[in-house]
């Protein structure tokens, strides 16, 4: 019954569509199909990036047999196969309903949460939000009015350590010592403190409210809405009391200091000097007696080995893996023993399982020959340009749109008619003036505004230029930048 329900390709808008928020959401799920170059786009939601086993097992499957054999990582801990047949969508809602990725199909494209993703593993953070985790997957899906959600609307559960909460998601909740909950909406600067155990009824209280709100407006996120971030909080945390929940004004962290334990960095201010980080990849011991596995993606694409040594590896653990929003992944509860044995042969496979791998922090979009508004092959251009581990990340972009690009401060790298233009980005921080990039002699880096030092002239894809012009705007790890 679900496959049937599997709607045809959606072709990409042509140049010239209206703003976005003058159309329908045309965000691409797995019974929405997006029409791209090389074939249909499906995009998997995976709430808080978790699958078990025989999830992993099903997607690497339809991968293979269904599309181009790759599963490819999202910002958000999603999933997307390309590559697939026009007429392929109906036997992948088939496959992925089978395997309990599709819970409600009214609700698969707005099951958008991320979560940290060592919460409950480490021994770090202030709660574990898994509880949360699934309890707002469950409601979310049973609310008749969460399935108008855009695609695009994100929510967070930070478990403390101020992961997630630097993403910039719609509602956020961030989990306290006390077994409280700080809720923060969209880039408000003021949170609410409500009772732990509600996080997840409040989450849906929070979306609900932007539904009302967006009435008529097109809001497709928070920041989409007349009177922003601020009103809606307020009017949220009038209707938490009026619902007799304890929903306590939180002073003490307004503005959210980063060194403030309890009230990690709020979405507008990174965690740390290049913004919100991951797991570092390796190693990480549990208290529980066991280890968990990070491992990084090159580009966040997975090859059908790869996805099948990871599948193997979580069934010697705890039958899990845990996607993450940089495009990454935990597989926990090894034996410590077989750790070091375990992520080897993950490395094996071309995975990144150090921090001094140069693939660390290098992220792209799709770039040609996947996508028709790519000016160039980034992913080939970003493999060229590789070099030691920088202390920023870089991400590379086709086209002016920047897909999938980071949050924090970042190396922005983008194809032109001309060629590449490279700069420092910082999301809450634009227009404020920044160190200018010092590149190499002869090497200029073209700034177009996105700091405060212009520059020359672009970069040809390939050239020593390029890669010379990156490096030098990642600076040195460990040292200032």
């Amino acid at each position: 019954m679900l496959a049937a329900m599997s709607s045809p390709v959606a072709p990409s808008p042509p140049p010239g569509d209206p703003s976005p928020r003058d159309r329908d959401d045309a965000c691409p799920g797995t019974l929405r199909l997006h029409g791209a170059d090389d074939g249909a786009l499906a995009r998997v939601r995976v709430p808080g990036g978790v699958l078990d086993a025989a999830q992993a097992d099903a997607l690497g499957r339809a991968a293979e047999e269904l599309g181009d054999g790759e599963l490819h990582l999202t910002s958000r801990g999603n999933v997307q196969l390309r590559g697939l047949g026009p007429d392929r969508g109906a036997e992948l809602a088939r496959r992925l309903d089978g395997a309990g990725l599709l819970p409600s199909a009214r609700h698969e494209r707005i099951r958008n949460v991320v979560a940290s993703p060592l919460s409950g593993l480490d021994g770090s953070g202030a709660g574990d939000v898994r509880p949360w985790l699934s309890g707002l997957d469950a409601l979310l899906c049973a609310d008749d009015e969460t399935a108008a959600l855009s695609g695009r609307f994100l929510f967070a559960l930070d478990d403390g350590r101020g992961d997630v909460a630097a993403l910039g998601a719609d509602v956020t909740l961030v989990a306290q010592r006390d077994g409280t909950a700080l809720l923060r909406i969209g880039t408000a600067r003021a949170t609410t403190r409500i009772p732990g155990e509600r996080a997840p009824r409040v989450a849906l209280l929070a979306a609900r409210t932007f539904l009302e709100r967006a009435r008529g407006h097109g809001a497709w996120r928070v920041t989409d809405l007349p009177g922003g971030a601020e009103d809606l909080h307020a009017e949220i945390a009038e209707r938490l009391r009026g619902a007799g929940l304890v929903a306590t004004p939180d002073t003490s962290g307004t503005p959210a200091a980063p060194d403030t334990p309890d009230i990690p960095a709020g979405p507008d201010i990174p965690a740390g000097p290049a913004g919100p980080a991951g797991p570092a990849a390796g190693i990480v011991n549990s208290p529980h007696g066991t280890a968990a596995l990070s491992v990084g993606v090159p580009l966040g694409r997975i090859t059908p080995g790869q996805w099948r040594t990871l599948t193997d590896t979580a069934r010697r653990g705890n039958g899990e893996l845990r996607l993450t929003p940089w495009r990454g992944i935990v597989v926990p509860g090894v034996a410590r023993t077989r750790a070091p044995e375990l992520l080897d042969a993950l490395g094996a496979t071309g995975l990144v399982t150090g921090p001094d791998s140069p693939w660390t922090g290098v992220g792209a979009c799709i770039g040609r020959p996947g996508c028709a508004k790519s000016l160039a092959d980034v992913r080939a251009d970003a493999a060229a340009a590789l070099g030691p581990a920088g202390a920023l990340p870089v991400y590379w972009s086709g086209c002016e749109r920047r897909c999938g690009h980071p949050r924090g401060e970042w190396v922005d790298v983008v194809a032109g008619p001309d060629g590449y233009r490279v700069s420092r980005v910082r999301d809450s921080a634009r227009n404020a003036a920044r160190p200018p990039v010092q590149p190499p002699a002869q090497d200029p880096v073209r700034n177009e505004g996105r700091q405060q030092a212009p520059y020359d002239s672009p970069f040809p894809g390939g050239s020593d230029g390029l890669a010379a012009a990156v490096a030098a705007a990642r600076g040195t790890r460990g040292l200032p930048i």
